[in-house]
Protein backbone atom coordinates (compact mmCIF):
# COMPACT_ATOMS: atom_id res chain seq x y z
CA UNK A 1 0.00 0.00 0.00
CA UNK A 2 1.51 3.37 -1.01
CA UNK A 3 1.64 6.36 1.30
CA UNK A 4 -1.29 8.24 -0.27
CA UNK A 5 -3.54 5.14 -0.14
CA UNK A 6 -2.62 4.45 3.48
CA UNK A 7 -3.28 8.09 4.39
CA UNK A 8 -6.66 8.00 2.63
CA UNK A 9 -7.66 4.82 4.50
CA UNK A 10 -6.58 6.34 7.80
CA UNK A 11 -8.61 9.49 7.11
CA UNK A 12 -11.62 7.35 6.18
CA UNK A 13 -11.43 5.50 9.51
CA UNK A 14 -11.08 8.81 11.38
CA UNK A 15 -14.16 10.16 9.61
CA UNK A 16 -16.18 7.09 10.59
CA UNK A 17 -14.97 7.29 14.17
CA UNK A 18 -15.66 11.04 14.40
CA UNK A 19 -19.19 10.54 13.10
CA UNK A 20 -19.87 7.77 15.61
CA UNK A 21 -18.58 9.78 18.56
CA UNK A 22 -20.74 12.71 17.51
CA UNK A 23 -23.95 10.71 16.98
CA UNK A 24 -25.02 8.21 19.61
CA UNK A 25 -28.10 7.25 17.61
CA UNK A 26 -26.03 4.93 15.41
CA UNK A 27 -25.95 2.30 18.14
CA UNK A 28 -25.74 -0.69 15.83
CA UNK A 29 -23.02 0.93 13.82
CA UNK A 30 -20.92 1.10 16.98
CA UNK A 31 -20.83 -2.69 16.81
CA UNK A 32 -20.10 -2.78 13.08
CA UNK A 33 -17.23 -0.34 13.53
CA UNK A 34 -15.70 -2.13 16.51
CA UNK A 35 -12.19 -3.52 16.12
CA UNK A 36 -13.50 -6.87 14.90
CA UNK A 37 -15.60 -5.61 11.96
CA UNK A 38 -14.30 -2.14 11.04
CA UNK A 39 -12.25 -3.38 8.09
CA UNK A 40 -15.20 -5.19 6.51
CA UNK A 41 -17.58 -2.33 7.17
CA UNK A 42 -15.47 0.40 5.61
CA UNK A 43 -14.74 -1.80 2.59
CA UNK A 44 -18.46 -1.96 1.77
CA UNK A 45 -19.42 1.67 2.41
CA UNK A 46 -20.52 3.27 -0.89
CA UNK A 47 -19.29 6.60 -2.16
CA UNK A 48 -21.67 9.24 -0.82
CA UNK A 49 -22.15 12.93 -0.14
CA UNK A 50 -22.64 14.25 3.37
CA UNK A 51 -26.43 14.15 3.68
CA UNK A 52 -28.90 14.26 6.52
CA UNK A 53 -28.88 10.44 6.52
CA UNK A 54 -25.48 9.07 5.41
CA UNK A 55 -25.24 5.27 4.86
CA UNK A 56 -23.85 4.68 8.36
CA UNK A 57 -26.78 6.38 10.05
CA UNK A 58 -29.38 4.97 7.64
CA UNK A 59 -28.23 1.37 8.13
CA UNK A 60 -28.19 1.71 11.91
CA UNK A 61 -31.66 3.27 12.01
CA UNK A 62 -32.96 0.61 9.62
CA UNK A 63 -31.64 -2.16 11.89
CA UNK A 64 -32.97 -0.47 15.01
CA UNK A 65 -36.44 -0.45 13.44
CA UNK A 66 -36.29 -4.25 13.55
CA UNK A 67 -36.04 -4.18 17.35
CA UNK A 68 -38.80 -1.65 17.97
CA UNK A 69 -42.33 -2.76 18.75
CA UNK A 70 -43.42 0.12 16.53
CA UNK A 71 -41.16 -0.43 13.52
CA UNK A 72 -42.53 2.44 11.44
CA UNK A 73 -40.33 4.93 9.62
CA UNK A 74 -42.03 7.76 11.53
CA UNK A 75 -40.97 6.23 14.86
CA UNK A 76 -37.39 5.87 13.57
CA UNK A 77 -37.24 9.50 12.42
CA UNK A 78 -38.83 10.78 15.64
CA UNK A 79 -36.20 8.93 17.67
CA UNK A 80 -33.42 10.33 15.48
CA UNK A 81 -34.68 13.91 15.86
CA UNK A 82 -35.06 13.52 19.64
CA UNK A 83 -31.50 12.19 19.87
CA UNK A 84 -30.15 15.16 17.91
CA UNK A 85 -31.93 17.61 20.21
CA UNK A 86 -30.59 15.77 23.28
CA UNK A 87 -27.07 16.20 21.90
CA UNK A 88 -27.51 19.90 21.20
CA UNK A 89 -27.81 19.56 17.41
CA UNK A 90 -30.44 20.99 15.07
CA UNK A 91 -33.80 19.22 15.25
CA UNK A 92 -34.27 19.13 11.45
CA UNK A 93 -37.61 17.80 10.10
CA UNK A 94 -39.78 14.94 11.33
CA UNK A 95 -40.85 14.19 7.75
CA UNK A 96 -40.00 10.62 6.74
CA UNK A 97 -39.33 11.45 3.08
CA UNK A 98 -35.56 11.99 3.37
CA UNK A 99 -35.10 8.87 5.49
CA UNK A 100 -37.16 6.68 3.12
CA UNK A 101 -35.07 7.92 0.17
CA UNK A 102 -31.90 7.18 2.14
CA UNK A 103 -33.14 3.61 2.73
CA UNK A 104 -33.73 3.24 -1.01
CA UNK A 105 -30.18 4.48 -1.76
CA UNK A 106 -28.64 2.03 0.72
CA UNK A 107 -26.98 -0.67 -1.45
CA UNK A 108 -28.50 -4.10 -0.86
CA UNK A 109 -25.10 -5.56 -1.82
CA UNK A 110 -23.55 -3.80 1.18
CA UNK A 111 -26.12 -5.16 3.64
CA UNK A 112 -25.90 -8.66 2.17
CA UNK A 113 -22.09 -8.67 2.30
CA UNK A 114 -21.99 -7.39 5.89
CA UNK A 115 -24.48 -10.08 6.97
CA UNK A 116 -22.38 -12.84 5.44
CA UNK A 117 -19.10 -11.48 6.78
CA UNK A 118 -20.37 -11.00 10.34
CA UNK A 119 -21.63 -14.59 10.28
CA UNK A 120 -18.36 -15.95 8.91
CA UNK A 121 -16.36 -13.90 11.40
CA UNK A 122 -18.39 -15.38 14.27
CA UNK A 123 -17.70 -18.92 13.02
CA UNK A 124 -13.97 -18.24 12.76
CA UNK A 125 -13.83 -16.74 16.26
CA UNK A 126 -16.00 -19.39 17.95
CA UNK A 127 -14.34 -21.11 20.89
CA UNK A 128 -13.21 -24.67 20.16
CA UNK A 129 -15.45 -26.17 22.84
CA UNK A 130 -18.52 -24.69 21.15
CA UNK A 131 -18.09 -26.94 18.10
CA UNK A 132 -19.20 -30.56 17.70
CA UNK A 133 -16.12 -32.82 17.72
CA UNK A 134 -14.05 -29.79 16.62
CA UNK A 135 -16.20 -29.51 13.49
CA UNK A 136 -18.53 -26.73 12.41
CA UNK A 137 -22.14 -27.89 12.16
CA UNK A 138 -24.38 -25.80 9.90
CA UNK A 139 -28.16 -25.87 10.11
CA UNK A 140 -30.38 -25.40 7.06
CA UNK A 141 -34.10 -24.69 6.94
CA UNK A 142 -36.66 -22.53 5.15
CA UNK A 143 -39.63 -20.38 6.05
CA UNK A 144 -42.25 -18.10 4.52
CA UNK A 145 -42.47 -14.31 4.94
CA UNK A 146 -45.54 -12.18 4.18
CA UNK A 147 -45.56 -8.59 2.89
CA UNK A 148 -47.97 -5.81 1.87
CA UNK A 149 -50.43 -6.55 -0.92
CA UNK A 150 -49.16 -4.21 -3.65
CA UNK A 151 -49.12 -4.91 -7.41
CA UNK A 152 -45.30 -4.94 -7.50
CA UNK A 153 -45.07 -7.38 -4.58
CA UNK A 154 -47.78 -9.61 -6.07
CA UNK A 155 -45.92 -9.71 -9.38
CA UNK A 156 -42.57 -10.82 -7.92
CA UNK A 157 -43.77 -12.69 -4.80
CA UNK A 158 -47.23 -13.97 -5.85
CA UNK A 159 -49.65 -15.15 -3.22
CA UNK A 160 -50.13 -18.92 -2.75
CA UNK A 161 -52.28 -20.50 -5.46
CA UNK A 162 -54.58 -21.90 -2.75
CA UNK A 163 -55.82 -18.36 -1.98
CA UNK A 164 -58.43 -16.54 -4.05
CA UNK A 165 -57.31 -13.57 -6.13
CA UNK A 166 -57.50 -10.32 -4.21
CA UNK A 167 -57.72 -12.09 -0.84
CA UNK A 168 -54.23 -13.49 -0.27
CA UNK A 169 -50.96 -11.71 0.45
CA UNK A 170 -47.61 -11.85 -1.37
CA UNK A 171 -45.35 -14.48 0.14
CA UNK A 172 -41.58 -14.92 -0.09
CA UNK A 173 -39.55 -18.01 0.73
CA UNK A 174 -36.34 -17.71 2.73
CA UNK A 175 -33.77 -20.51 3.10
CA UNK A 176 -30.91 -19.88 5.50
CA UNK A 177 -27.64 -21.48 6.61
CA UNK A 178 -27.11 -20.99 10.35
CA UNK A 179 -24.13 -21.91 12.54
CA UNK A 180 -25.14 -24.38 15.26
CA UNK A 181 -22.49 -23.10 17.69
CA UNK A 182 -23.14 -19.36 17.56
CA UNK A 183 -26.58 -19.11 15.94
CA UNK A 184 -25.23 -16.69 13.30
CA UNK A 185 -26.75 -16.55 9.81
CA UNK A 186 -24.00 -17.43 7.32
CA UNK A 187 -25.98 -16.97 4.11
CA UNK A 188 -29.53 -16.92 2.83
CA UNK A 189 -31.46 -17.19 -0.44
CA UNK A 190 -34.77 -15.44 -1.12
CA UNK A 191 -37.37 -16.16 -3.78
CA UNK A 192 -41.10 -16.55 -4.42
CA UNK A 193 -42.85 -19.10 -2.21
CA UNK A 194 -44.27 -21.01 -5.18
CA UNK A 195 -43.29 -21.72 -8.75
CA UNK A 196 -40.69 -23.65 -10.70
CA UNK A 197 -37.17 -23.24 -9.35
CA UNK A 198 -38.23 -21.78 -6.01
CA UNK A 199 -38.54 -24.77 -3.69
CA UNK A 200 -36.33 -24.96 -0.58
CA UNK A 201 -34.00 -27.35 -2.41
CA UNK A 202 -33.80 -25.00 -5.41
CA UNK A 203 -32.93 -22.03 -3.20
CA UNK A 204 -30.45 -24.07 -1.18
CA UNK A 205 -28.42 -24.85 -4.28
CA UNK A 206 -27.50 -21.16 -4.32
CA UNK A 207 -25.98 -21.53 -0.85
CA UNK A 208 -23.46 -24.33 -1.39
CA UNK A 209 -20.66 -21.75 -1.16
CA UNK A 210 -21.47 -21.31 2.54
CA UNK A 211 -19.97 -24.76 3.25
CA UNK A 212 -16.31 -25.68 3.67
CA UNK A 213 -14.56 -29.06 3.78
CA UNK A 214 -15.03 -30.82 7.17
CA UNK A 215 -18.34 -29.01 7.83
CA UNK A 216 -21.42 -31.02 8.83
CA UNK A 217 -24.83 -30.11 7.41
CA UNK A 218 -27.82 -30.76 9.66
CA UNK A 219 -31.33 -30.54 8.17
CA UNK A 220 -34.72 -32.21 8.05
CA UNK A 221 -35.99 -34.93 5.70
CA UNK A 222 -36.73 -32.51 2.85
CA UNK A 223 -33.00 -32.23 2.13
CA UNK A 224 -32.39 -36.00 2.14
CA UNK A 225 -31.77 -36.12 -1.59
CA UNK A 226 -29.36 -38.27 -3.62
CA UNK A 227 -27.91 -35.44 -5.71
CA UNK A 228 -27.54 -33.07 -2.75
CA UNK A 229 -25.77 -35.69 -0.63
CA UNK A 230 -23.46 -36.58 -3.55
CA UNK A 231 -22.64 -32.91 -4.14
CA UNK A 232 -21.79 -32.28 -0.48
CA UNK A 233 -19.79 -35.50 -0.22
CA UNK A 234 -17.73 -34.36 -3.19
CA UNK A 235 -17.02 -31.08 -1.38
CA UNK A 236 -15.84 -32.86 1.77
CA UNK A 237 -18.99 -31.98 3.74
CA UNK A 238 -20.75 -34.59 5.89
CA UNK A 239 -24.53 -34.61 6.31
CA UNK A 240 -27.09 -35.76 8.86
CA UNK A 241 -30.75 -35.83 7.80
CA UNK A 242 -33.92 -37.65 8.71
CA UNK A 243 -34.85 -40.22 6.09
CA UNK A 244 -37.23 -38.91 3.42
CA UNK A 245 -40.66 -40.53 3.60
CA UNK A 246 -40.50 -41.64 -0.04
CA UNK A 247 -37.52 -43.95 0.63
CA UNK A 248 -37.81 -47.25 2.49
CA UNK A 249 -34.85 -48.42 4.60
CA UNK A 250 -34.27 -52.18 4.48
CA UNK A 251 -31.86 -53.05 7.30
CA UNK A 252 -31.37 -56.57 5.90
CA UNK A 253 -29.21 -55.07 3.16
CA UNK A 254 -25.76 -53.52 3.30
CA UNK A 255 -23.04 -53.80 5.95
CA UNK A 256 -24.50 -54.21 9.42
CA UNK A 257 -22.98 -51.96 12.11
CA UNK A 258 -25.40 -52.76 14.91
CA UNK A 259 -29.08 -53.09 15.69
CA UNK A 260 -30.97 -51.14 12.99
CA UNK A 261 -27.71 -49.52 11.94
CA UNK A 262 -26.01 -50.24 8.59
CA UNK A 263 -23.99 -48.84 5.70
CA UNK A 264 -25.73 -49.14 2.35
CA UNK A 265 -25.33 -48.01 -1.25
CA UNK A 266 -27.94 -45.79 -2.89
CA UNK A 267 -28.27 -46.06 -6.67
CA UNK A 268 -28.52 -42.91 -8.75
CA UNK A 269 -32.10 -42.17 -9.89
CA UNK A 270 -32.73 -43.36 -13.43
CA UNK A 271 -33.84 -39.95 -14.69
CA UNK A 272 -32.43 -36.50 -13.85
CA UNK A 273 -34.61 -33.96 -12.04
CA UNK A 274 -36.16 -31.17 -14.12
CA UNK A 275 -33.55 -28.57 -13.13
CA UNK A 276 -30.55 -30.73 -14.11
CA UNK A 277 -29.00 -31.03 -17.57
CA UNK A 278 -28.07 -34.41 -19.02
CA UNK A 279 -24.37 -33.49 -18.76
CA UNK A 280 -24.74 -32.65 -15.07
CA UNK A 281 -26.61 -35.91 -14.51
CA UNK A 282 -23.92 -37.98 -16.19
CA UNK A 283 -21.22 -36.35 -14.01
CA UNK A 284 -22.73 -37.84 -10.83
CA UNK A 285 -21.50 -41.22 -9.59
CA UNK A 286 -23.79 -44.20 -10.21
CA UNK A 287 -24.09 -44.80 -6.46
CA UNK A 288 -23.25 -43.22 -3.11
CA UNK A 289 -22.56 -44.82 0.26
CA UNK A 290 -24.54 -43.67 3.28
CA UNK A 291 -25.30 -44.86 6.78
CA UNK A 292 -28.87 -45.43 7.95
CA UNK A 293 -29.72 -45.76 11.64
CA UNK A 294 -33.14 -46.20 13.21
CA UNK A 295 -33.53 -44.64 16.65
CA UNK A 296 -36.85 -44.38 18.46
CA UNK A 297 -38.93 -44.85 15.33
CA UNK A 298 -36.89 -42.29 13.39
CA UNK A 299 -34.47 -43.25 10.60
CA UNK A 300 -31.43 -40.99 10.26
CA UNK A 301 -29.27 -40.80 7.13
CA UNK A 302 -25.65 -39.66 7.36
CA UNK A 303 -22.27 -39.81 5.65
CA UNK A 304 -20.59 -40.28 9.06
CA UNK A 305 -19.99 -43.96 8.36
CA UNK A 306 -17.65 -45.04 11.18
CA UNK A 307 -19.75 -46.32 14.08
CA UNK A 308 -16.68 -46.40 16.34
CA UNK A 309 -16.08 -42.69 15.92
CA UNK A 310 -19.76 -41.66 15.97
CA UNK A 311 -22.21 -44.02 17.66
CA UNK A 312 -25.89 -44.29 16.83
CA UNK A 313 -26.74 -42.53 20.09
CA UNK A 314 -24.44 -39.63 19.23
CA UNK A 315 -26.14 -39.26 15.86
CA UNK A 316 -29.48 -39.05 17.64
CA UNK A 317 -28.19 -36.42 20.07
CA UNK A 318 -26.75 -34.32 17.26
CA UNK A 319 -29.95 -34.54 15.20
CA UNK A 320 -31.90 -33.46 18.28
CA UNK A 321 -30.01 -30.16 18.12
CA UNK A 322 -31.55 -29.48 14.71
CA UNK A 323 -34.43 -27.93 16.65
CA UNK A 324 -32.20 -24.88 17.21
CA UNK A 325 -32.81 -23.74 13.64
CA UNK A 326 -36.55 -23.59 14.38
CA UNK A 327 -35.81 -21.40 17.41
CA UNK A 328 -33.45 -19.20 15.37
CA UNK A 329 -36.06 -18.62 12.69
CA UNK A 330 -38.60 -17.85 15.41
CA UNK A 331 -36.19 -15.29 16.89
CA UNK A 332 -35.72 -13.63 13.51
CA UNK A 333 -39.40 -13.64 12.55
CA UNK A 334 -41.20 -13.22 15.88
CA UNK A 335 -38.75 -11.60 18.31
CA UNK A 336 -37.36 -9.20 15.72
CA UNK A 337 -40.67 -8.86 13.85
CA UNK A 338 -39.68 -10.04 10.36
CA UNK A 339 -42.76 -12.25 10.03
CA UNK A 340 -44.59 -9.52 8.10
CA UNK A 341 -42.53 -7.07 6.05
CA UNK A 342 -43.60 -3.47 5.52
CA UNK A 343 -42.13 -2.26 2.21
CA UNK A 344 -44.10 -1.59 -0.95
CA UNK A 345 -41.67 -2.99 -3.54
CA UNK A 346 -39.93 -6.38 -3.90
CA UNK A 347 -36.41 -4.90 -3.85
CA UNK A 348 -37.04 -2.96 -0.63
CA UNK A 349 -38.60 -6.03 0.97
CA UNK A 350 -35.53 -8.08 0.04
CA UNK A 351 -33.31 -5.35 1.48
CA UNK A 352 -35.43 -5.30 4.65
CA UNK A 353 -34.89 -9.05 5.06
CA UNK A 354 -31.11 -8.62 4.85
CA UNK A 355 -31.23 -5.73 7.33
CA UNK A 356 -33.11 -7.96 9.79
CA UNK A 357 -30.54 -10.73 9.29
CA UNK A 358 -27.67 -8.31 9.88
CA UNK A 359 -29.31 -6.98 13.05
CA UNK A 360 -29.82 -10.59 14.17
CA UNK A 361 -26.14 -11.39 13.60
CA UNK A 362 -25.01 -8.37 15.61
CA UNK A 363 -27.16 -9.50 18.54
CA UNK A 364 -25.56 -12.95 18.15
CA UNK A 365 -22.14 -11.26 18.23
CA UNK A 366 -22.96 -9.68 21.59
CA UNK A 367 -24.19 -13.05 22.88
CA UNK A 368 -20.99 -14.77 21.74
CA UNK A 369 -18.86 -12.13 23.45
CA UNK A 370 -20.90 -12.48 26.65
CA UNK A 371 -20.70 -16.28 26.57
CA UNK A 372 -16.95 -16.25 26.01
CA UNK A 373 -16.40 -13.86 28.92
CA UNK A 374 -18.63 -15.93 31.23
CA UNK A 375 -17.30 -19.35 30.17
CA UNK A 376 -20.68 -20.38 28.73
CA UNK A 377 -21.98 -21.66 25.41
CA UNK A 378 -23.88 -19.06 23.30
CA UNK A 379 -26.84 -21.43 23.06
CA UNK A 380 -27.20 -21.17 26.85
CA UNK A 381 -28.08 -17.47 26.61
CA UNK A 382 -31.46 -15.91 25.86
CA UNK A 383 -31.79 -14.11 22.53
CA UNK A 384 -34.86 -12.16 23.60
CA UNK A 385 -33.21 -11.04 26.84
CA UNK A 386 -30.20 -9.82 24.85
CA UNK A 387 -32.45 -7.79 22.54
CA UNK A 388 -34.28 -6.31 25.52
CA UNK A 389 -31.16 -5.35 27.48
CA UNK A 390 -29.51 -3.96 24.32
CA UNK A 391 -32.60 -1.83 23.59
CA UNK A 392 -32.63 -0.44 27.14
CA UNK A 393 -28.86 0.17 27.00
CA UNK A 394 -29.09 2.18 23.79
CA UNK A 395 -32.20 4.10 24.89
CA UNK A 396 -30.26 5.47 27.86
CA UNK A 397 -27.15 6.30 25.82
CA UNK A 398 -24.90 3.92 27.77
CA UNK A 399 -22.98 2.87 24.66
CA UNK A 400 -21.11 6.17 24.71
CA UNK A 401 -19.19 4.91 27.77
CA UNK A 402 -16.74 2.14 26.73
CA UNK A 403 -16.38 1.05 30.36
CA UNK A 404 -20.02 -0.01 30.37
CA UNK A 405 -19.45 -2.60 27.62
CA UNK A 406 -18.24 -5.28 30.04
CA UNK A 407 -21.20 -4.51 32.30
CA UNK A 408 -23.51 -5.08 29.32
CA UNK A 409 -21.88 -8.43 28.52
CA UNK A 410 -22.18 -9.51 32.16
CA UNK A 411 -25.90 -8.70 32.22
CA UNK A 412 -26.46 -10.61 28.96
CA UNK A 413 -24.76 -13.69 30.46
CA UNK A 414 -26.91 -13.61 33.60
CA UNK A 415 -30.06 -14.79 31.81
CA UNK A 416 -29.71 -18.42 30.75
CA UNK A 417 -32.29 -20.56 28.98
CA UNK A 418 -33.38 -23.93 30.28
CA UNK A 419 -32.22 -27.23 28.82
CA UNK A 420 -35.26 -29.18 27.66
CA UNK A 421 -34.15 -32.21 25.62
CA UNK A 422 -36.82 -33.95 23.60
CA UNK A 423 -39.24 -31.05 23.98
CA UNK A 424 -42.42 -31.43 21.92
CA UNK A 425 -44.96 -28.65 21.53
CA UNK A 426 -48.21 -28.63 19.50
CA UNK A 427 -48.36 -26.12 16.66
CA UNK A 428 -51.64 -24.71 17.90
CA UNK A 429 -52.93 -21.73 19.87
CA UNK A 430 -54.95 -22.00 23.07
CA UNK A 431 -56.17 -18.36 23.02
CA UNK A 432 -58.96 -17.92 20.48
CA UNK A 433 -58.78 -15.09 17.94
CA UNK A 434 -61.45 -12.39 17.72
CA UNK A 435 -64.68 -13.82 16.25
CA UNK A 436 -64.45 -12.01 12.90
CA UNK A 437 -65.10 -13.98 9.70
CA UNK A 438 -62.32 -14.38 7.14
CA UNK A 439 -62.10 -11.84 4.32
CA UNK A 440 -63.06 -13.94 1.29
CA UNK A 441 -63.50 -11.15 -1.29
CA UNK A 442 -61.17 -8.32 -2.35
CA UNK A 443 -61.21 -5.49 0.21
CA UNK A 444 -62.54 -2.90 -2.26
CA UNK A 445 -65.53 -5.13 -3.06
CA UNK A 446 -66.14 -5.78 0.64
CA UNK A 447 -66.20 -2.02 1.32
CA UNK A 448 -68.74 -1.48 -1.48
CA UNK A 449 -70.98 -4.22 -0.07
CA UNK A 450 -70.88 -2.54 3.33
CA UNK A 451 -71.88 0.79 1.79
CA UNK A 452 -74.87 -0.86 0.14
CA UNK A 453 -76.00 -3.35 2.79
CA UNK A 454 -74.23 -2.20 5.96
CA UNK A 455 -72.37 -4.50 8.36
CA UNK A 456 -74.08 -7.84 8.54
Amino acid sequence: MNRSTAFGSQQHRKNIGRRIRRINAVDFFNVLTGPELLGSTEAHLPEHRERMYPPTVTLSMFMKQGLEEDGSCQKAVNGWVAQRVAEGLNALSVSTGAYCKARQRLPIEMVRALTRETGQWLVRQAAGQWHWRERTVKLVDGTGISMPDTPDNQKYFPQPSSQAEGVGLPLARLVGVICLSTGAVLDAAIGPFEGKGHSELDLFRRLLGAFSPSDVMLADALFCNYFLIATLQGAGVDVLFEQHGARISDFRRGKKLGERDHVVSWLKPKTPPAWMTREQYEAFADEITVREAKIGGQVLVTTLLNERKVSKGELSQLYGRRWNVELDLRNIKTTLGMEVLSCQTPRMNEKQIWVYLLAYNLIRLLMAQAALAAGLHPRQLSFKHTVQIWTEWTTRGLLSDPEQHNVLLGLIAQRKVGTRPGRIEPRARKRRPKPYPLLTTPRALAREQIRIHGHL
